[in-house]
């Protein structure tokens, strides 16, 4: 997913580029401190209200309502961030390969969308808010004030992306994406066109025309609902968007914001950089010495992180350099990080499996157990994947002493802790996964400030950061929201079963299917929205064919996440060539031998879930 970048319409005008730019910049950078502030009175709520439980045995019994509301707000004011810029969720591979015109008309059109998906958010959330009474149970406050924050971050996102398109494209183009947005709004009123026994497949259609015309992810789910109205869908404007606030109002989603941010003062600590040395001191040696130093770099910054793109990202900031001066091709280095980074979703504290419970309601604890389980699996293949391809790479270095691998391994003991903490807290029951998620926060400012890693302004750069992700990953939460209710009433999950027990009921077929199906899936769509919709579709069907619903979880992230490195979306791949400077074709191909291995590793996996399937319970 990357930032649109298609021949525009002529009539930019130099002057008005000049004059637009300082001002969209300023509310741009506003709009990420506001973030950054939200979400550092989000962590000084949750850590209040953690001491306060702990310590003394009490509580603020309005905390979780409050941090669920701000929640909101983060997202509302991340919105406009996340339709343009890296935020964006868009898919430009398929667009790139048309003509200049028809790429110029799926600019337009793929904007358009994206207008009228924030009139849905502003129009809809503000009719919402002036007709809805009372007060919050707990606050006490009005329970219009989150659809009034939605309606807010709707209309700065049309400012934005209007704004933003003068300045770069000119007044033409501006006008043009606003009509199509407003045609498009008004089609999804006023259309009456047939009614469908299945709307909600004609809204994944919709959906799906929309990604491929380059519109951003979570917008195009909300049009492809909104649009899916006139062909007989019974989910009108107002209980879109109160679908939408809804699928956001979870206090286990506060853990999203709290781990990306712990991972981001990590890494901007310095902490992440001593995981490094500690990983080559153990694998250095070996052949492909530097890439196993990747793979196992990658596997320790999981239990900091929890995000995949966080670790291609630094990966590919910090590991790519090393690697191609030791003489990997720049491609093979990119696909080498990129491929690593999926082990950060997989091996806890993972933000999929918080995005997949919140989805199925499945144990957090017991997923992260189980991402272990699967994480050492995968590590192991991709290890013997590395050693396979590089055999003629020499190895790092001479291999360590016992004393230096103890000092490296002792330097590294402060960012280790951080993941121990964490699994430990939430396994036992000691802290809840928002809590847990937290404490790292707190455990990471602790020890990067006690270990002068850290300065105000890589501190506020944190923050800035980990907000604007969160509110991306929010918004996307959020507008799957009614996609899935939609794919609900409809019983799409009654055709999901029917179609992985096409082969019957027995674990292995189901699992098969299942897989194939995922695979698929995971070509085209971001993770986030296929564990959204795709778990609570397939989850059924594994537990009547009678396989641990939290096996099948994580069997299905980690397909999922595979598909970080096919194309055309291959998110990781995008990621690790953007900061790398590697060509995303290349780097594809590049890591096909780890894919190859990947897929191994899923299969053995699967097998392994089917023989406890049918083995005889105890």
């Amino acid at each position: 997913m990357s930032a649109m970048e298609t021949p525009v319409l002529p009539g930019t005008s130099f002057g008005l580029a000049r004059r637009l730019a300082a001002p969209l910049d300023a509310l741009e950078a506003l709009l990420q401190w506001l973030g950054a502030l939200v979400l550092a009175a989000l962590f000084v709520l949750v850590m209040t209200s953690v001491t306060l439980r702990y310590a003394f045995g009490g509580g603020l019994i309005w905390s979780e309502e409050l941090a669920i509301w701000l929640n909101v707000l983060l997202v509302a004011i991340g919105a406009p961030l996340a339709v343009t810029g890296v935020l964006a969720m868009r898919l430009d591979v398929v667009v790139r390969f048309l003509p200049a015109p028809a790429q110029v008309a799926a600019g337009l059109a793929a904007d358009g969308i994206a207008i009228a998906a924030a009139l849905i958010l502003a129009l809809g959330a503000s009719g919402v808010a002036q007709a809805i009474g009372g007060m919050s149970t707990v606050l006490r406050l009005p329970e219009w004030l989150p659809y009034a924050a939605i309606a807010a971050g709707g209309a700065l996102t049309i400012v934005m992306l209007v704004g933003r398109t003068l300045q770069r494209d000119g007044a033409l183009r501006a006008a043009l994406i606003l009509a199509a947005g407003v045609l498009i709004y008004l089609a999804a009123h006023h259309l009456q066109i047939a009614r469908l026994d299945a709307p909600s497949l004609a809204a994944g259609l919709i959906a799906a025309i929309g990604l491929l015309l380059g519109a951003p992810l979570p917008h195009t789910l909300l049009v492809g609902v909104a649009l899916a109205t006139p062909l007989g869908a019974m989910l009108p404007e107002p209980a879109l968007v109160q679908n939408t606030v809804n699928g956001v109002s979870k206090f286990l989603l506060l853990a999203i914001p709290f781990f990306l941010l712990a991972g981001g003062i990590l890494t901007e600590g310095g902490l992440a950089e001593r995981l490094v040395r500690f990983a080559s001191a153990l694998v250095g040696h070996l052949r492909g010495g530097l890439a196993q130093t990747t793979l196992v770099s990658s596997v320790m910054f999981s239990g900091a992180s929890g995000s995949s793109i966080a670790n291609a990202a630094f990966g590919a900031k910090v590991m790519v350099p090393e690697l191609v001066r030791h003489g990997y091709p720049l491609p093979r280095a990119a696909a080498i990080v990129a491929s690593t980074a999926m082990l950060d979703n997989i091996i806890p504290p993972s933000i999929a499996f918080l995005i997949l419970a919140a989805a199925t309601n499945l144990s957090v604890g017991s997923l992260l157990v189980g991402g272990f389980v699967a994480g050492a699996v995968l590590a192991l293949a991709l290890g013997i994947g590395i050693f396979i391809t590089c055999r003629d790479e020499k190895p790092a270095h001479a291999p360590a002493t016992g004393a230096e691998r103890g000092r490296a391994f002792l330097s590294s003991l402060p960012a280790i802790g951080l993941g121990v903490i964490v699994v430990v807290g939430i396994r036992f029951g000691i802290v809840t996964t928002t809590e847990a998620s937290a404490l790292a926060v707190a455990y990471a400012l602790v020890v990067c400030l006690a270990m002068r890693g850290l300065t105000g302004r890589t501190l506020a750069a944190s923050f800035r950061q980990a907000a604007g992700e969160a509110a991306a990953i929010g918004l996307l939460i959020g507008t799957a929201a009614p996609f899935a209710f939609l794919l609900a009433v409809d019983d799409v999950s009654g055709l999901a079963t029917s179609a992985v027990t096409a082969l019957g009921s027995n674990p292995y077929a189901v699992l098969l299917l299942a897989n194939i199906l995922l695979l698929v899936v995971g070509l085209f769509l971001d993770i986030g929205a296929a564990l959204l919709l795709f778990g609570p579709l397939l989850l059924p069907a594994a537990i009547a064919a009678g396989i641990d619903p939290i096996h099948f979880g994580v069997i299905l992230t980690v397909n999922l996440m595979i598909g970080g490195l096919t194309p055309p979306v291959g998110v990781l791949v995008y990621v690790a060539s953007g900061v790398s400077g590697a060509r995303p074709a290349q780097v594809f191909r590049e890591a096909t031998p780890l894919l190859l291995s990947l897929i191994v590793a899923l299969a053995i996996l699967s097998i392994g879930a089917a023989i406890l399937a049918t083995s005889p319970k105890l």
